[in-house]
């Protein structure tokens, strides 16, 4: 059974950084491609990273590049997501998500205000 875990987040200010983690259980982690999505209440969950197994290949939101950097330990079966430069649109709930899979955890929530 999948599980995932997320951690890290918090209230900041704007320009703060935040490093979100994942701990995933219940499948081959090294074997597969790690997404983070967000959240804001009314609006459709939205893509923010993803990384391939080796993590040889990541992707970014464009709302994002520049600013966000997604990781991986595939020794602790966790998936990282380092966040700079945060933007109040940047405010909301954050899941890690197993590709090709419709299992979520309960996120972490990232609050960017003044």
């Amino acid at each position: 059974q999948v599980q995932l875990v997320e951690s890290g987040g918090g209230s900041v200010q704007p320009g703060g950084s935040l490093r979100l983690s994942c701990a995933a259980s219940g499948f081959t982690f090294r074997s597969t491609t790690m997404r983070w999505f967000r959240q804001v209440p009314g609006i459709e969950r939205e893509f923010v990273a993803s990384i391939t197994p080796t993590g040889s290949h990541t992707v970014y939101a464009d709302s994002v590049k520049g600013r966000f950097t997604i990781s991986r330990d595939n020794a602790k079966n966790t998936v990282y997501l380092q966040m700079s430069n945060l933007k109040p649109e940047d405010t909301g709930v954050y899941f890690c998500n197993k590709i090709f899979d419709d299992s979520w955890g309960r996120g972490t929530q990232v609050i960017v205000s003044s």
